[in-house]
């Protein structure tokens, strides 16, 4: 029989049948504009002001930091953007890591076109940010730091607590400088803590979170000053004009409340199936690569290059077998050039594009993994048959 296993949760997840139930009353009976001092708007207002709290809560944040995006994207491109754009006078110097999500290192390049100077800092074999090579690329002009909690194709938690202690201790002195963190892929999977990360800006998004695609959060710190990019609304302590999507606010809000009270349960079972596929991985198959630092990273991603193996044909047999994987970052598909984080790792372009992101969830099961673990080496098996250069090795 026929079965399909859905094993990219790093590109999105499924909604959670409790956030639908919550959303739903908002597309229907109660659809006042929020900004609206009638009953119905003021119905609106509770819900967006209760979510508000909710997403806070999930980070230990004051609800008055959290700004309501439309996704991470957004939050992203608010925070880098827009404080950029806010404190240039303070200096036009950003420093951010070759393993950043587009949404991030995009905006850093369109800066870059527009005056603003970028460091990019690299992440050597392990994947991680080294504070050293932090604290050597500060200058007089830096104004901000944007390193993501954890990387969305290989799921390494970089140090942004240290990041943050040392920001701290600069602004102690007088710098003006500050600090983002693109927390999309770490929120709901570790715990998150922006008093204990001593971040200034944090990027979340709700469809990683088993929320709606569409909807996302940035994290304020008190006095943080930013340039709006929607601009036409006070919404938002006007830091983003446009009237607020109540339902999706509400589901993000269910969300993060469920993932907050069920993260540690969580994330043990996602990292027992894990750590059971990789040793069983380890075991079956040859020619295996494990990218990235296996201790300090997210629960629920494994990413595994296999010699000989092109990761867009591995990808499309497992598809034809009902298992579906990703090659990297959904926001990058469609692109022939290697991943460039896992080059960032010193890989070379036969094992870049031999990389396969497998991304578990909360609905996956030991039944599905065991099934995977069927299926992964006879495709590889075929696959590598095919390959002229895998066919020379063996004849050695």
């Amino acid at each position: 029989m026929f079965r399909r296993i859905y094993l990219d949760n790093s590109a999105t997840t499924p909604i959670d049948e409790r956030v639908v139930e919550e959303m739903l009353p908002f597309l229907t009976g109660k659809f006042g504009n929020a900004s609206s001092i009638h009953f119905f708007g003021q119905e609106a207002r509770a819900a967006v002001d209760k979510a508000r709290h909710q997403v806070a809560e999930l980070i230990n944040a004051r609800p008055n930091e959290i700004v309501f995006t439309s996704g991470g994207t957004e939050a992203n491109n608010l925070a880098v953007r827009g404080l950029a754009e806010a404190n240039e006078k303070y200096g036009k110097h950003i420093i951010t890591s070759e393993i950043e999500h587009s949404a991030v290192k995009s905006v850093c390049e369109d800066l870059g076109k527009r005056g603003w100077e970028v460091t990019y800092l690299p992440v050597y074999k392990n994947g991680i940010v080294r504070i050293e090579d932090l604290r050597a690329a500060i200058r007089p002009d830096t104004i901000l730091i944007s390193i993501m909690t954890a990387n969305n194709e290989i799921g390494t938690i970089q140090p942004v607590s240290e990041i943050g202690k040392l920001v701290r201790t600069l602004r102690e002195t007088g710098e003006k400088i500050w600090f983002h963190t693109d927390a999309v892929q770490a929120t709901g999977k570790i715990p998150i803590d922006v008093e204990e990360i001593g971040c200034d800006l944090l990027s979340l998004s709700g469809h990683k979170i088993n929320a709606p695609k569409g909807i996302g959060a940035l994290y304020v710190r008190r006095g943080v000053r930013l340039h709006a990019q929607n601009i036409g609304g006070r919404q938002e302590r006007e830091r983003r004009g446009g009237t607020e999507s109540v339902h999706q606010i509400v589901a993000l809000g269910k969300a993060c409340e469920l993932a907050k009270n069920n993260l540690p349960e969580n994330a043990s079972r996602l990292a027992d199936l894990r750590n059971k596929f990789e040793d069983e991985v380890s075991e079956r198959i040859s020619g295996v690569f494990f990218n990235g630092e296996r201790e300090k990273r997210v629960p629920n991603i494994s990413n595994i290059s296999f010699r000989s193996v092109e990761g867009e044909g591995l990808l499309i047999n497992l598809d034809l077998q009902g298992i579906a994987v990703s090659t990297g970052s959904a926001c990058s598909s469609g692109s022939l050039e290697p991943s460039p984080v896992i080059r960032a790792l010193g890989r070379d372009d036969e094992l870049a594009r031999g990389a396969i992101r497998f991304s578990f969830g909360k609905e996956n099961t030991l039944e599905e993994i065991e099934y995977l673990l069927e299926v992964l080496p006879k495709a590889i098996e075929s696959l590598r048959k095919l390959s002229p250069a895998y066919s020379k090795e063996q004849a050695k």
